[in-house]
């Protein structure tokens, strides 16, 4: 059986045409996206919030460290004073919302990256969301329910 040189050079495909996927077509054609944009937004949101909180730590430690007399000024007092504001309260719960995610997004992903298995990528991502939502709950707790009349 002698077969001529054409026949070899065709590439064997699928079936029917509509079992193809489009970018054996025509790579360069849109795709429709599978999923949402949650990568994408994540990636922005480790963007963003990374520049604000370059802003707010500085700002935070400038203000604590550097002002009047630095860290031998702050006490529970200074803290009753800055925390009348609602200006230091929204500062601080930005420094904190912002910190806490923006560092579980990046668990998230190291979560992602090194899991094999997705048994193990669920449940870590499970104790991941637990903790998060137990340090914002405590955290953001702390700083809008702190009496700032209890300390003399």
């Amino acid at each position: 059986m002698t077969t001529s040189p054409a026949s070899q050079n065709i590439a064997k495909t699928l079936g029917t045409q509509y079992d193809r996927p489009a970018s054996l077509d025509n790579p360069r054609s849109p795709r429709k996206p599978k999923g949402g944009n949650f990568e994408k937004w994540a990636w922005l949101f480790m963007r963003f919030s990374g520049l604000a909180l370059i802003i707010l730590t500085i700002g935070h430690m400038f203000i604590m460290l550097a002002w009047d007399n630095g860290v031998h000024r702050i006490d529970a007092s200074f803290v009753a004073a800055r925390w009348r504001e609602p200006f230091w309260q929204i500062w601080d719960l930005l420094m904190l919302w912002l910190a806490q995610l923006h560092g579980g997004n990046g668990v998230r992903t190291v979560i992602a990256d090194y899991s094999r298995k997705d048994s193990t990528r669920f449940w870590l991502n499970v104790l991941l969301g637990i903790s998060m939502i137990l340090v914002l709950t405590l955290g953001t707790y702390a700083l809008l329910t702190f009496d700032v009349n209890s300390v003399n």
